[in-house]
């Protein structure tokens, strides 16, 4: 008797690390002969397992190929067909939404483009209008130091007048 039917009631052995044989697996033909194969190549105590396992994987290859129980072949067919057509309409709309996505990104990346044009022009109003304010920040800012000179001189002039305004009423000096 295996391992696995002493702990767990499984028919049929558990190889190396807890895979079991034909567990999930959709094409169970190959398989079963491999494990069958094995099994017969074993111990004379695996021949009640054999047996069982024989079953279980013989149950399980004839699911392998999409039957289901119960259910005729042109039904089979029919889902089949069904599903097909199910998955093809699901894959266009996948395109579908990729393509619109993509016309998507197309349209916003056309938009920043015409933004970034636009802001680059509009800088380059602004630095052109920051330059002509320097240069004629520049220009008043030298002709209010001439006229600044200017007035200090025609001050400088006033005074001196006024002094000699007030010599000439004091009489001259001894």
């Amino acid at each position: 008797m295996f391992l696995s039917e002493e702990m767990f009631g499984i028919p049929y052995p558990i190889i190396g690390d807890g895979f079991i044989p034909c567990e999930n697996q959709d094409d169970g033909g190959e398989l079963t002969s491999f494990f069958l194969s094995l099994l017969s190549s074993s111990s004379p105590e695996t021949t009640t397992t054999t047996t069982t396992t024989n079953s279980v994987l013989s149950s399980h290859s004839s699911l392998s190929d999409d039957t289901i129980p119960g259910v005729s072949e042109e039904e089979q067919q029919e889902r089949k067909k069904r599903r097909m057509i199910s998955n093809r309409e699901s894959a266009r709309r996948s395109r579908m939404r990729k393509q619109k996505h993509l016309e998507d990104l197309r349209v916003q990346l056309n938009k920043m483009k015409f933004e970034n044009r636009e802001m680059k022009h509009r800088l380059s109003c602004v630095v052109q209008n920051t330059q002509l304010f320097r240069r004629d920040n520049d220009k008043l800012r030298f002709e209010s130091e001439i006229l600044r000179r200017r007035l200090t001189h025609i001050c400088d002039i006033l005074y001196l007048r006024k002094l000699q305004r007030i010599s000439s009423m004091n009489g001259p000096v001894n």
